[in-house]
């Protein structure tokens, strides 16, 4: 199973991205999404149209429905998803892992920094910033690949926007 992971979107999310997602069974944006068209079209880009996203401050501000945390059951394991922002401005891996030690993975987003911290369980993922806002490197998403067995992540970062 291939589940796209992106966070901080803001409202738009880079084509670029879109076109990574659009290979995903799935998709998991962990917060600071600030509106529903991104979640349609993110449900338009997943093969299974699905998405499992949670509130992040920003989505909180705005008063969205939102969950502010979700576990996502795949095959060998489960995902937890948090925007992080609980947990200060730079989330520290420990205290995720401290929070949730039966996930097999935590994404969290909050930063606007990619992070891929895989050397030990849970891993730590953060897929960085999708939209245009505070983009550090440019915008960005990881792609998991979830067997019963086996995971697998990929980043996937643009050194430029894509065009609207």
């Amino acid at each position: 199973m291939k589940v796209g992971l992106l966070s901080d979107t803001h409202g738009w999310v880079d084509p670029q991205v879109c076109e990574v997602l659009a290979e995903a069974d799935c998709i998991v944006h962990a917060g600071d999404v600030l509106g529903d068209q991104v979640l349609e079209i993110l449900a338009d880009l997943s093969r299974q149209g699905q998405v499992f996203a949670v509130a992040g401050n920003n989505d909180r501000f705005r008063g969205s429905s939102l969950p502010d945390e979700q576990a996502v059951t795949l095959p060998g394991g489960s995902l937890m998803v948090t925007h992080g922002d609980r947990f200060g401005s730079m989330p520290e891996h420990y205290r995720l892992r401290q929070c949730w030690p039966q996930a097999r993975a935590i994404v969290y987003g909050h930063t606007h920094r990619v992070a891929q911290d895989i050397e030990q369980e849970p891993w730590v993922l953060n897929p960085g910033a999708a939209g245009r806002m505070r983009i550090v490197s440019g915008p960005s998403c990881m792609m998991l690949t979830a067997q019963s067995g086996q995971w697998a992540v990929r980043l996937h970062q643009f050194s430029s926007f894509g065009e609207e």
